[in-house]
Parts: structure tokens; sequence; C-alpha cells
């Protein structure tokens, strides 16, 4: 069976306390190891502010999953995200190798020496 990669970014309800979010991700985990997807990386965001509102919430729990699985894992997943209330909103995309290696990259840190030397101001 031919595994893919992929990446799940989903956004919790922000009134879950912070041992209810590790529970809630950690089900999700569990949800692709029993699907016997590879996990590759796992990011908690934190709490952040919304783009519009959602169930009338301004703010919410950010987390990142990229796995490698079979296609039907995702189905798996997903329907999971639909069942838990706490789930707000989920998107999983299917990496391309641009994507991999972007990741990969982003991962070790390549990007944020960048990013610092974008926001600090030029002095004159």
């Amino acid at each position: 069976m031919l595994m893919k990669n992929y990446e799940t970014v989903f956004i919790l309800n922000p009134v879950l306390s912070e041992d209810q979010m590790k529970d809630t991700v950690n089900k999700f985990i569990q949800v692709l190891k029993d699907a016997k997807a590879e996990m590759i990386n796992e990011e908690n965001w934190g709490l952040r502010k919304l783009a519009y509102p959602i169930q009338h919430k301004s703010t919410g729990f950010y987390n990142l999953f990229e796995f490698k699985a079979v296609p039907e894992a995702i189905d798996k997943l997903e329907t999971e995200f639909r069942r838990d209330e706490a789930v707000m909103r989920f998107l999983t995309t299917a990496l391309d190798k641009h994507a991999i290696e972007y990741n990969e990259r982003r991962r070790k840190g390549a990007f944020k020496k960048d990013k610092k030397a974008k926001e600090e101001p030029v002095k004159k």
C-alpha cells in the first residue's frame, strides 16, 4: 500500500482546558497510529485569534500534524474530527515533493533567521 505525505491543521474550541486540549490531540494521534500512519511532526501553535468568528468564538487552539499514511487513514481521521465537538475546523492536505522539502527546512529552522532580519528596522 502506497503511503503519501499529509499535513492536517485543526482548530480546537478555546473553552477547553489545557488537559482537555492535550487529551483531544492525543486521541487524534492515536487514530492515525491505529491506521498505521507514521507521525513526522506534531506542533501545537497555541491559542490564536481566528480570521472570522466560528461558533461565536474568536479564538481557538491551533494544531498541526505532518504524517505519512495510506489515503484510507484520512477518511478515518476526518470522521473523528467531525464527531468531536471540540474540533471547530480542520483541513488535510496531501503534500507534493516541494511541500515536503519546505516542511523539512521549516522544521530545521531555515526560515527563522530570514524572518528576524526582515522584522528589525533599518537604523539610519
